[in-house]
């Protein structure tokens, strides 16, 4: 696995992506991260084995974070939003008495928050899934702001090692019904560089001394 922490006034950052097209230059530029693979599996074996190697080196990251691109019927196109709150949409033991989305026999809620923020980057809830979501229908009966694929997976992992986790998500789709995946990639490139300027106001933060965990 390559990947790199990146390490700001002192602290560690592991960033954590999915797919190559999501990462072009602007990212580039400024950070090594560890590809998982696209879907919450991909993600949550691929980020555990790097913790396991992180852990065996004594190097475990202060601070995960998870960066992407994500589907919205209701936020801005190609804008930039921090993850207020993840759920996991493909969970669902309701026909045994568990509420929808929350893992049996596993005491945490349905919705989980995510309390670290980054000044002045806009806030959104996020589900994570398995599946592409299109269609307004869909977005309706999911009920968050935007969708992935791999955020859930990566604060899981996260909370068996003890990490605090960052999300970021640029809105490459949903305000039309995907029919290609020329859908998703046409705006990646502008979803880079917003992303890349989160990026950075995460590193003015941590050198400043406005955020801290």
């Amino acid at each position: 696995m390559k990947f790199e922490l990146k390490r700001v006034s002192g602290k560690s950052i592991l960033f954590v992506m999915a797919a190559e097209a999501e990462y072009g230059p602007f990212l580039r530029s400024r950070i090594d991260p560890l590809m998982t693979g696209v879907g919450p599996v991909e993600a949550a074996i691929a980020l555990t084995r790097a913790f396991a190697q992180l852990e065996a080196e004594d190097d475990l990251p202060d601070l995960v974070v998870s960066l992407g691109s994500a589907g919205s019927a209701r936020l801005e196109q190609t804008e930039v939003y921090q993850v207020t709150s993840v759920s996991y949409r493909d969970m669902d033991a309701s026909p045994l008495g568990f509420e929808r989305g929350r893992t049996p026999f596993l005491d945490l809620p349905a919705t989980i928050e995510l309390p670290l923020r980054i000044p002045t980057i806009a806030e959104a809830s996020l589900s994570t899934g398995g599946n592409i979501v299109s269609g307004t229908e869909a977005y309706e009966r999911i009920g968050t702001d935007m969708v992935d694929m791999e955020t859930f997976a990566v604060l899981r992992a996260c909370q068996i090692y003890s990490l605090p986790l960052i999300g970021l998500r640029g809105i490459s789709d949903g305000k039309v019904e995907l029919q290609r995946i020329s859908d998703w990639t046409e705006y990646l490139h502008v979803i880079d560089r917003k992303l890349s300027y989160a990026v950075d106001g995460l590193f003015t933060a941590l050198e400043d001394g406005v955020f801290w965990f």
